[in-house]
């Protein structure tokens, strides 16, 4: 399948689908830390989603995207009463997630964080919520996918009884990472368990 994988930097799920000999990019503004800096688009993700079935990109399977969640989520939503220009910054953001969800693409997976009530009021609730943990990671990292034809994830190896054994501050560590310019960069990571999942229960699925 041809695949895009927009707004992801890290490489982690483009690299598992390449590896599994899918023709899959990734597009973000920033380099590529995966293994397959070739099959990196470091260009603005919303021209490229313009170029979908176009001569610049052709057919496009399946999009699996990871917008910017700086204002849709319940860990921002306070600023929105405090900070000038918030309500507009949270309906640009809002709109760029709507687009991904309308792109002309049969299979369409896009994650963020939980959102609060008033992004979900453009871009509706997720179809499903997954952990780290329900993919063998022992942190907590609640995150929404909203899935167009594609079936809801299944866990691949729980270990969320393990996970809530751990400390808080070990399990949460996401949310504790420690300010500075990496912070942003490690929050929003996807767990390797996840990009496997994606593969294993989403390669086929054209076939």
């Amino acid at each position: 399948m041809k695949i895009l994988v927009l707004f992801e930097e890290s490489g982690t799920v483009t690299d598992a689908f390449v590896g599994a000999g899918h023709d899959a990019y990734s597009v973000d503004l920033l380099p590529t830390r995966g293994k397959n800096p070739d099959k990196h688009l470091q260009k603005n993700a919303d021209e490229v989603m313009g170029w979908i079935g176009s001569g610049m990109l052709g057919h496009v399977d399946m999009v699996i995207a990871f917008p910017p969640c700086d204002y849709l989520t319940n860990a921002g939503v306070r600023w929105l009463h405090t900070e000038d220009g918030r309500w507009d910054k949270m309906r640009d953001g809002a709109e760029r997630f709507k687009r991904v969800l309308d792109l002309p693409v049969k299979y369409i997976c896009a994650e963020n964080p939980v959102p609060h009530k008033y992004a979900r009021e453009i871009i509706g609730r997720p179809t499903q919520y997954v952990q780290p943990y329900d993919f063998g990671h022992m942190e907590t990292k609640k995150t929404g996918l909203w899935l167009k034809n594609l079936p809801p994830l299944t866990p691949t190896n729980d270990v969320k009884a393990e996970t809530m054994a751990l400390p808080y501050g070990e399990r949460a560590k996401v949310h504790y990472c420690s300010p500075g310019p990496l912070r942003k960069r490690i929050r929003s990571e996807t767990k390797n368990g996840l990009a496997e999942a994606m593969l294993t229960q989403w390669g086929n699925i054209n076939d």
